[in-house]
C-alpha cells in the first residue's frame, strides 16, 4: 500500500509541474519539500546534497542557452579541476543530438572539455579519427575541445562490492585527467535500453567498446555481445554508472542535466531515427542520476497517449524500468524525488 501511495504521490507531482503548476514535491508532507529546498540553497558549492535527503529534481521549460544556464546555477555546483561535459556526439545521419548552440555558453562558463567514447557496433563513430570527424561536422569542435576517452586506451574503474555481473568498469584512459564531469544527456528512447538518460550515458556511454561488450554482456566477455540476459545488461548499465558517479563524488564532483527534446524511440546512436511523436517538454537537472531518470520517466507517462504511445512501448518493451529499480537497489540514487518548477 505505501508503494502504492509514492506512486500515486509521484504521478500527481509530474502531472502539476508540467502543467505549469505551483511547485510540487513527491512527498506528502509539504514542509519536507521546504527544509529540503533551504538546504539546497545553504549547502557548500563543492557540496553534494546529504544521502539522506530526497533528491530535488529542478525543471524548466525553456529550452534555450539561457534555460540551461538557469538551471545549471539552481545546482550550486562548483566543479573542481578540469571538467568533463559528457555528452553524445550523435551518429552521422542523426539530427537529434544536443544542439551545440544550447549548450555552448554553459560548456564554455566551465571552460569544460566535451568527452565521448568510440562505439562498438560499427558505424561513423568506430575510430577515433572518424569520430572526431563526425564531432567537427555536428559542430561540437567550434564551440570546445572533443576528447575520445579511449584513443589512448583504457582504465578499469572498481564497481559495487556486491555487483551481480560486473567485476570493474572499463572506461577510456583519457578518463584519468578530469576531476569533475557534468552530464548533459539527451533523454529520449533506446533500442535495447528503452529509454536513454543519465544512466545510459554515463555507462555505455563512457565506456570503450571493449567496455560496451562487457556491458551488453552482463559481465559475460568484453569480446562478444552475447552471454547475457536482458536484464543483466540493464543491471551492468546501473552498476557501470555506479562507478563512475562514486569515482566523480570522490574527486570534483558531478550533476546531472537532461533535455528532454527531440523525443524520438530511437537513440542519437541510430543514425536514421524514427520522428519523434512526442512534443518538447524542457530541460531538468539535479545530482541524482537516478532521481533524474525516474522524472522524465514519469512525464513521458504523464503525456496523452496519442503522443507518448511509442515511447512507452519501447520503454517496456525493454523492460527499461528494471534499470530504474536495480539502480536504486545498489545505491546508485532513489526513484522518490522532489520535483521543482524555477518557471514558477
Amino acid at each position: 500500500m505505501k508503494k502504492q501511495i509514492i506512486m500515486v504521490l509521484s504521478a500527481i507531482t509530474v502531472c502539476a509541474v508540467f502543467l505549469g503548476c505551483a511547485k510540487a514535491t513527491t512527498s506528502s508532507e509539504k514542509n519536507n519539500h521546504s527544509n529540503t529546498e533551504t538546504a539546497a540553497q545553504q549547502q557548500t558549492q563543492s557540496e553534494q546534497p546529504p544521502a539522506e535527503q530526497t533528491p530535488i529534481v529542478y525543471m524548466t521549460k525553456d529550452i534555450s542557452s539561457a534555460g540551461l544556464i538557469n538551471i545549471y546555477n539552481q545546482l550550486n555546483f562548483s566543479p573542481q579541476g578540469n571538467v568533463a561535459i559528457k555528452l553524445s556526439t550523435g551518429e552521422a545521419g542523426n539530427t537529434h543530438y544536443l544542439d551545440p548552440n544550447l549548450i555552448k555558453d554553459l560548456v564554455q562558463s566551465v571552460n569544460g572539455t566535451i568527452v565521448e567514447c568510440n562505439t562498438a557496433y560499427g558505424g561513423s563513430r568506430a575510430s577515433t579519427a572518424m569520430h572526431k570527424q563526425v564531432a567537427k561536422d555536428h559542430g561540437f569542435t567550434d564551440i570546445a575541445n572533443v576528447d575520445i576517452l579511449d584513443e589512448n586506451g583504457t582504465m578499469e574503474l572498481p564497481v559495487y562490492e556486491n555487483a551481480s555481473h560486473l567485476k570493474y568498469d572499463i572506461v577510456g584512459a583519457n578518463y584519468a585527467n578530469y576531476n569533475s564531469m557534468i552530464v548533459l544527456s539527451h533523454f529520449k528512447g533506446h533500442a535495447m535500453g528503452g529509454f536513454g538518460g543519465a544512466i545510459k550515458n554515463i555507462s555505455i556511454g563512457l565506456v570503450s567498446s571493449n567496455g560496451k561488450m562487457y556491458i551488453h554482456s552482463a559481465g559475460a566477455s568484453d569480446s562478444s555481445w552475447s552471454g547475457g540476459t536482458q536484464d543483466g545488461f540493464l543491471e551492468s548499465m546501473a552498476e557501470a554508472a555506479q562507478a563512475v558517479h562514486n569515482d566523480k563524488l570522490n574527486n570534483g564532483g558531478i550533476v546531472y542535466i537532461s533535455v528532454m527534446n527531440h523525443l524520438s524511440v530511437d537513440c542519437d546512436c541510430d543514425g536514421n531515427p524514427a520522428e519523434p511523436e512526442m512534443h518538447d517538454v524542457g530541460i531538468l537537472a539535479s545530482y541524482d542520476p537516478v532521481a533524474l531518470d525516474k522524472a522524465c520517466v514519469d512525464i513521458v507517462y504523464q503525456t496523452p497517449q496519442q503522443q507518448s504511445a511509442s515511447l512507452i512501448e519501447r520503454i517496456e518493451s525493454r523492460n527499461g524500468l528494471h534499470t530504474l529499480d536495480y539502480a536504486e537497489t545498489i545505491g546508485l540514487g532513489s526513484k522518490q524525488y522532489n520535483l521543482v518548477n524555477i518557471d514558477v
